[in-house]
Protein backbone atom coordinates (compact mmCIF):
# COMPACT_ATOMS: atom_id res chain seq x y z
CA UNK A 1 0.00 0.00 0.00
CA UNK A 2 2.79 2.37 0.79
CA UNK A 3 5.32 3.67 -1.77
CA UNK A 4 9.10 2.31 -1.54
CA UNK A 5 10.42 5.15 -1.39
CA UNK A 6 9.29 5.57 1.94
CA UNK A 7 11.09 5.19 4.71
CA UNK A 8 9.98 2.72 7.74
CA UNK A 9 9.53 5.50 10.17
CA UNK A 10 7.48 7.63 7.88
CA UNK A 11 5.41 4.42 7.13
CA UNK A 12 4.79 3.90 10.58
CA UNK A 13 3.84 8.07 10.87
CA UNK A 14 1.37 7.78 8.22
CA UNK A 15 -0.27 4.56 9.64
CA UNK A 16 -0.15 4.84 13.57
CA UNK A 17 -3.07 7.85 13.64
CA UNK A 18 -5.60 6.04 11.59
CA UNK A 19 -5.18 2.20 12.60
CA UNK A 20 -5.49 3.74 16.20
CA UNK A 21 -8.89 5.35 15.25
CA UNK A 22 -10.33 2.31 13.15
CA UNK A 23 -9.81 -0.15 15.92
CA UNK A 24 -10.09 2.06 19.08
CA UNK A 25 -13.49 3.56 17.63
CA UNK A 26 -14.57 0.18 16.78
CA UNK A 27 -14.16 -1.33 20.32
CA UNK A 28 -15.81 1.79 21.94
CA UNK A 29 -18.63 1.61 19.45
CA UNK A 30 -19.61 -1.69 21.02
CA UNK A 31 -19.44 -0.53 24.59
CA UNK A 32 -21.59 2.68 23.91
CA UNK A 33 -24.22 0.69 22.40
CA UNK A 34 -24.45 -1.51 25.00
CA UNK A 35 -24.55 1.04 27.62
CA UNK A 36 -27.75 2.39 25.55
CA UNK A 37 -29.37 -0.70 25.74
CA UNK A 38 -28.71 -1.46 29.34
CA UNK A 39 -24.92 -2.81 30.06
CA UNK A 40 -22.83 -0.42 31.45
CA UNK A 41 -19.64 -2.99 31.85
CA UNK A 42 -17.46 -1.08 29.56
CA UNK A 43 -18.32 2.34 31.20
CA UNK A 44 -17.63 0.96 34.57
CA UNK A 45 -14.60 -0.39 33.57
CA UNK A 46 -13.30 3.23 32.08
CA UNK A 47 -13.25 1.57 28.82
CA UNK A 48 -15.98 3.93 26.69
CA UNK A 49 -12.52 6.39 25.97
CA UNK A 50 -10.73 7.08 22.83
CA UNK A 51 -7.65 7.05 24.88
CA UNK A 52 -5.40 4.41 22.99
CA UNK A 53 -3.48 3.51 26.18
CA UNK A 54 -7.12 1.86 27.54
CA UNK A 55 -7.42 -0.67 24.47
CA UNK A 56 -4.14 -1.44 23.49
CA UNK A 57 -3.29 -5.17 23.46
CA UNK A 58 0.41 -5.75 23.24
CA UNK A 59 0.24 -7.97 20.32
CA UNK A 60 -2.71 -6.54 18.48
CA UNK A 61 -2.16 -2.93 18.58
CA UNK A 62 1.76 -2.90 18.68
CA UNK A 63 3.37 -5.94 17.44
CA UNK A 64 1.17 -7.23 14.80
CA UNK A 65 0.94 -4.18 12.90
CA UNK A 66 4.89 -3.05 13.22
CA UNK A 67 5.80 -6.02 11.71
CA UNK A 68 3.51 -6.16 8.52
CA UNK A 69 4.48 -2.58 7.98
CA UNK A 70 8.25 -3.81 8.22
CA UNK A 71 7.59 -6.36 5.90
CA UNK A 72 4.78 -6.07 3.42
CA UNK A 73 4.01 -2.34 3.65
CA UNK A 74 0.60 -2.55 5.47
CA UNK A 75 -0.62 -2.37 8.65
CA UNK A 76 -3.62 -4.72 10.40
CA UNK A 77 -4.39 -5.45 14.21
CA UNK A 78 -6.90 -5.07 17.11
CA UNK A 79 -7.26 -3.95 20.18
CA UNK A 80 -8.57 -5.98 23.34
CA UNK A 81 -12.06 -6.22 23.44
CA UNK A 82 -14.66 -3.87 25.07
CA UNK A 83 -16.38 -5.97 27.66
CA UNK A 84 -19.87 -6.61 27.11
CA UNK A 85 -22.30 -8.31 29.77
CA UNK A 86 -24.94 -9.43 26.92
CA UNK A 87 -26.92 -10.95 29.87
CA UNK A 88 -27.42 -7.27 30.97
CA UNK A 89 -29.69 -5.81 27.53
CA UNK A 90 -33.05 -5.48 27.32
CA UNK A 91 -34.11 -7.72 24.50
CA UNK A 92 -30.80 -10.22 24.21
CA UNK A 93 -31.17 -11.51 20.65
CA UNK A 94 -31.90 -7.86 19.68
CA UNK A 95 -29.63 -5.91 21.10
CA UNK A 96 -26.69 -8.49 20.89
CA UNK A 97 -27.10 -8.11 17.08
CA UNK A 98 -27.31 -4.45 17.79
CA UNK A 99 -23.84 -4.16 19.89
CA UNK A 100 -22.23 -6.26 17.42
CA UNK A 101 -23.17 -4.44 13.99
CA UNK A 102 -21.87 -1.03 16.00
CA UNK A 103 -18.33 -1.65 15.92
CA UNK A 104 -18.06 -2.35 11.69
CA UNK A 105 -20.83 0.30 11.51
CA UNK A 106 -18.07 2.59 12.96
CA UNK A 107 -15.56 1.60 10.75
CA UNK A 108 -17.78 2.35 8.07
CA UNK A 109 -18.59 6.01 9.24
CA UNK A 110 -14.92 6.45 9.50
CA UNK A 111 -14.12 5.39 6.01
CA UNK A 112 -16.35 7.74 4.85
CA UNK A 113 -14.62 10.73 7.25
CA UNK A 114 -11.34 9.84 5.92
CA UNK A 115 -12.57 10.14 2.03
CA UNK A 116 -13.97 13.35 2.69
CA UNK A 117 -10.55 14.21 4.06
CA UNK A 118 -9.27 13.34 1.21
CA UNK A 119 -11.29 15.30 -0.78
CA UNK A 120 -11.03 18.47 0.87
CA UNK A 121 -7.31 18.03 0.82
CA UNK A 122 -7.69 17.29 -2.83
CA UNK A 123 -8.46 21.12 -3.16
CA UNK A 124 -5.99 22.70 -1.33
CA UNK A 125 -3.33 24.44 -3.27
CA UNK A 126 0.18 22.83 -4.71
CA UNK A 127 2.13 25.17 -2.71
CA UNK A 128 0.12 23.15 0.83
CA UNK A 129 1.57 20.18 -0.80
CA UNK A 130 4.02 19.34 2.54
CA UNK A 131 0.95 18.92 4.13
CA UNK A 132 -1.76 17.59 2.13
CA UNK A 133 0.69 14.66 0.40
CA UNK A 134 1.01 13.05 4.24
CA UNK A 135 -2.38 13.89 4.88
CA UNK A 136 -3.73 12.18 1.25
CA UNK A 137 -1.55 9.44 2.05
CA UNK A 138 -2.90 8.87 5.87
CA UNK A 139 -6.55 9.10 4.72
CA UNK A 140 -6.00 6.90 2.21
CA UNK A 141 -5.05 4.04 4.21
CA UNK A 142 -7.52 5.07 6.55
CA UNK A 143 -9.83 4.24 3.96
CA UNK A 144 -8.38 1.30 3.30
CA UNK A 145 -7.77 0.03 7.08
CA UNK A 146 -11.35 0.84 8.16
CA UNK A 147 -12.89 -1.28 5.05
CA UNK A 148 -11.13 -4.24 5.81
CA UNK A 149 -12.09 -3.86 9.30
CA UNK A 150 -15.47 -3.90 8.55
CA UNK A 151 -15.44 -6.65 6.00
CA UNK A 152 -13.25 -9.04 8.38
CA UNK A 153 -15.01 -8.23 11.62
CA UNK A 154 -18.40 -8.97 9.22
CA UNK A 155 -17.40 -12.44 8.84
CA UNK A 156 -20.24 -15.18 10.66
CA UNK A 157 -17.66 -17.04 11.90
CA UNK A 158 -18.14 -16.53 15.75
CA UNK A 159 -16.53 -14.92 17.82
CA UNK A 160 -16.30 -11.60 15.30
CA UNK A 161 -19.27 -9.22 15.37
CA UNK A 162 -20.40 -10.81 11.99
CA UNK A 163 -20.71 -14.23 13.83
CA UNK A 164 -22.81 -12.89 16.40
CA UNK A 165 -24.89 -10.96 14.25
CA UNK A 166 -25.85 -14.49 12.49
CA UNK A 167 -26.62 -16.20 15.70
CA UNK A 168 -28.94 -13.24 16.90
CA UNK A 169 -31.12 -13.49 13.60
CA UNK A 170 -31.04 -16.84 12.88
CA UNK A 171 -34.07 -19.00 14.06
CA UNK A 172 -32.68 -20.21 17.58
CA UNK A 173 -31.84 -23.43 17.01
CA UNK A 174 -29.83 -22.51 13.73
CA UNK A 175 -28.41 -19.71 15.93
CA UNK A 176 -27.31 -22.33 19.11
CA UNK A 177 -25.90 -24.65 16.29
CA UNK A 178 -23.33 -21.71 15.22
CA UNK A 179 -22.72 -20.16 18.63
CA UNK A 180 -21.53 -23.45 19.14
CA UNK A 181 -18.39 -23.22 16.90
CA UNK A 182 -17.17 -19.69 19.08
CA UNK A 183 -14.54 -22.27 20.57
CA UNK A 184 -12.99 -23.18 17.13
CA UNK A 185 -13.61 -19.92 15.69
CA UNK A 186 -10.41 -18.54 15.82
CA UNK A 187 -8.51 -21.30 14.18
CA UNK A 188 -10.85 -21.48 11.65
CA UNK A 189 -10.17 -17.90 10.20
CA UNK A 190 -6.50 -18.30 11.02
CA UNK A 191 -7.29 -21.40 8.66
CA UNK A 192 -8.65 -19.14 6.41
CA UNK A 193 -6.39 -16.63 6.50
CA UNK A 194 -3.31 -18.97 5.44
CA UNK A 195 -5.24 -20.34 2.85
CA UNK A 196 -5.86 -17.02 1.39
CA UNK A 197 -9.37 -17.00 0.88
CA UNK A 198 -10.22 -14.53 3.50
CA UNK A 199 -7.24 -11.98 1.91
CA UNK A 200 -9.25 -12.60 -1.61
CA UNK A 201 -12.70 -12.00 -0.24
CA UNK A 202 -10.94 -9.04 1.79
CA UNK A 203 -9.25 -7.28 -1.19
CA UNK A 204 -12.80 -7.31 -3.22
CA UNK A 205 -15.34 -6.58 -0.67
CA UNK A 206 -12.97 -3.45 0.20
CA UNK A 207 -12.39 -2.37 -2.84
CA UNK A 208 -16.02 -2.18 -3.83
CA UNK A 209 -16.71 -0.44 -0.74
CA UNK A 210 -13.94 2.01 -1.58
CA UNK A 211 -15.18 2.77 -4.81
CA UNK A 212 -18.73 3.10 -3.45
CA UNK A 213 -17.71 5.71 -1.24
CA UNK A 214 -15.61 7.29 -4.03
CA UNK A 215 -18.43 7.45 -5.85
CA UNK A 216 -20.59 9.06 -2.82
CA UNK A 217 -18.74 11.70 -2.67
Amino acid sequence: MFDSELSSIQQIAIAIIPLLLAIVVHEVAHGWVALQLGDDTAYRMGRLTLNPLKHIDPIGTILVPLVLILTVGFAFGWAKPVPVNFNNLRNHRRDTALVAVAGPFSNLLRAIIWALIIKLASLLPGSMAIITSPLILMSIFGVLINAILMVFNLIPIPPTDGGRIATSLLPPRLGYQLSRVEPYGLFIIIALMLSGVIWQLLGIVSQTVMQIIALLL
